[in-house]
């Protein structure tokens, strides 16, 4: 097959970056550039499993994650088209066994919703996606919730759990399974023959490749899982594959409107814009619009990504988890569009003589939110709720997140920090000095309705720990406390897959007695746990 030079320049570039993964036993990643409807690169690089030495080709599955959601929403958008379900209308409308909150099914497609993701939600209970688990928990964490992070369609807040009741809302419908139902409606008439719901861990899939954790310097062992998937993330799938959805985008075969639909944007309440369409984010790539979607999964990971206005698709996908396809992805369409007069200038990186004088732990106390900002592997690194983020230059003085999972940027001000979280809440943090101790009247047992977790709160040591059981699972090892100040306290859960925080906010009476927490974590704001008389 013959390219051209600038093709061939690509090809060689994008060799490079993949190189360190082209050494024996180790795992990799797939890559693809479309462009115009011709395929310039489609490469795999790797190892799709290192116990049986099988290497990563175009034809290579792979677990896509939150890449499955914008196809739960075109399957709910062509059940709109045709009357057989209201967009406007709240999820417990068809799912009874929800509560009726004021949420509509549009604004679970945007994540605006404001419910709190499942997954978080059965955290707090101790529960992990290392432990097994059966799909119907899922909807009774969301059945048992009551709770509402903000007003709906007053924010953006991603939440796996808008997918999950979508999937489930399709079934109802129609009256089928979710994978039927994108097999007949999505999959088939596109010819996407390698792309499948595999609800189920134990679904054989063939040629999946194996994922995997860890690095080539401390050595790659198996990722693990134990969680069912639905319409928040289950599709197995093909860079091949994700190339002809793409397509769809360009060349409509579902239905004409249906591409403009899952981009169409709503404003947030107040004319703020959400960056969150319907199961897609919008992003900008030096002055060029981008649409998308990034997929996370142990040992998996996904980056789908569009630029419009130059008809340019770039998908990376690995099966490693300490490979950076959101990053790779945006590096290779850069370089696709080299000489492109469209694209801006790009901004300077930031410097590490601008992040050491204000490196340091963040607080804002009514959030309430913290965050430690360091300059860290050559690049400036924001970690919040235990995960940590890099920072990149934007204009007008603010350092933003390099991703668009969540809302966040910073610009220093005489006053500490202004942090922008989206939705025009423009905030100011101070340094936090010295950190108080954990405030002994904390000690208690904790209930959260909406969670179904309990938590007891006892001296261990010259701290305190605190013992965690919900719906799912009790037992486990304690999480541990640290104190922030007189009425919060830092939360870091035990193991799992990823390590976690959460603030607690002590409630307190009149008489000072603390009669409740209010909890709060990357994707669940100021959740209620009532202190047992």
């Amino acid at each position: 097959m013959s390219k051209s030079i600038t093709s061939l320049a690509l090809e060689r570039r994008i060799d490079a970056l993949f190189a360190r993964y082209t050494k024996p036993d180790s795992p990799g990643a797939v890559v693809a550039v479309m462009r115009a409807g011709q395929i310039e690169v489609c490469k795999g690089y790797g190892l799709a499993s290192i116990e049986l030495g099988v290497p990563i080709t175009p034809k290579t599955r792979f677990r896509i994650a939150s890449v499955s959601k914008q196809f739960t929403v075109t399957a709910a958008l062509m059940l709109a088209a045709e009357g057989k379900l209201g967009l406007s209308n709240p999820p417990h409308k068809y799912l009874p066994e929800l509560k009726p909150l004021a949420v509509t099914i549009d604004q679970m497609m945007r994540n605006s919703s404001g419910l709190p993701d499942f997954l978080e939600l059965l955290r707090l209970g101790g529960h992990g996606l290392d432990k097994p688990a059966r799909a119907v928990e899922f909807l009774d964490a969301a059945a048992r919730n009551g709770h509402l992070n903000f007003d709906p369609g007053s924010r953006f807040l991603y939440s796996n759990t808008n997918f999950l009741l979508l999937g489930l809302i399709i079934e109802k419908v129609t009256k089928q399974k979710l994978g039927d139902v994108l097999a007949e409606r999505i999959f088939k008439p596109l010819g996407m023959t390698d792309t499948m719901l595999a609800a189920d861990i134990d679904t054989v899939i063939p040629n999946l490749a194996t994922a995997y954790l860890g690095d080539d310097t401390q050595g790659f062992r198996r990722a693990a899982h134990a969680y069912p998937q639905g319409g928040e993330g289950g599709l197995t799938s093909t860079v091949e594959d994700l190339l002809v959805w793409s397509r769809h985008f360009d060349a409509p075969i579902l239905g004409r409107t249906i591409p403009t639909q899952l981009v169409a944007a709503e404003p947030l309440t107040g004319g703020h814009d959400n960056r969150y369409r319907r199961g897609v984010g919008v992003g900008e790539l030096r002055g060029l619009e981008t649409a998308g979607h990034g997929g996370l999964w142990p040992g998996f990971r996904t980056e789908f990504l569009r630029v419009p206005a130059a008809e340019l698709t770039v998908v990376v996908i690995a099966n490693l988890g300490t490979i950076d396809p959101w990053r790779l992805a945006h590096k290779i369409a850069t370089d696709a569009l080299e000489g492109d007069e469209r694209m801006k200038p790009a901004l300077e990186p930031i410097t590490p003589a601008e992040i050491e004088p204000i490196a340091g732990t963040w607080f804002n106390a009514e959030e309430p939110s913290m965050f430690d900002l360091a300059w860290k592997n050559g690049e400036a690194t924001v970690t919040q709720n235990g995960l940590p983020f890099a920072l990149g230059r934007r204009a007008g003085g603010w350092f933003g997140a390099e991703r668009g999972s969540f809302e966040f940027m910073l610009k220093p001000d005489k006053d500490g920090l202004k942090v922008d979280l989206g939705a025009g809440r423009v905030l100011t943090f101070k340094k936090l000095g010295e950190r108080k101790a954990v405030p002994p009247e904390i000690a208690g047992t904790y209930a959260s309705a909406d969670s179904g977790a309990v938590w007891r709160i006892a001296r261990s040591g010259d701290g305190y720990a605190l013992d965690v059981s919900g719906p799912l699972i009790a037992g486990g090892a304690p999480w541990s406390m640290t104190g922030v100040d007189s009425d919060r306290v830092e939360i870091t859960a035990a193991g799992g897959w990823l390590q976690t925080t959460q603030l607690a906010h002590l409630v307190r009476d009149e008489a000072g007695k603390v009669t409740a927490l209010e909890v709060s974590t990357g994707r669940i704001k100021k959740m209620r746990f009532e202190r047992a008389s």
